[in-house]
């Protein structure tokens, strides 16, 4: 991700929605989840925590935004939004997602960068 945030503002994730084959199928229960956790000095210390190797170097926060359980209506546009706390230590952010679904879960992650606050 290219975006600097902020201490203070707002992190928007849009859900991709892809529609099932089946028209009469029953839409599945789902569950999308998103969470910031950090800060790191740097993409390799993230890494190595992520890894179980390494804790941020002044304690972990984490800012997370509420579940999303979209219905499964017809373009339909799920979004979460993680609030960043105005006192945000700067550095780099584990940005950890998951769609739990019929009692799995697919997840992922990214690299967000806090600025200092200005």
């Amino acid at each position: 991700m290219d975006t600097v945030y902020q201490p203070g503002q707002e992190m928007t994730v849009h859900w991709i929605v892809k529609p099932g084959t089946d028209p009469a199928a029953k839409p599945a229960q789902v569950e999308l989840t998103v969470r910031l956790t950090g800060p790191y000095g740097d993409v390799s210390e993230l890494k190595s925590a992520a890894g179980g190797t390494a804790r941020p170097a002044l304690g972990e926060v984490t800012f997370e935004a509420q579940p999303v359980r979209p219905s499964g209506a017809a373009g339909e546009r799920p979004v979460s939004v993680i609030p960043i706390a105005r006192d945000a230590p700067p550095g780099s952010y584990n940005l950890i997602f998951a769609v739990r679904e019929d009692g799995g879960v697919v997840g992922g992650a990214s690299v967000v960068r806090v600025a200092p606050k200005a």
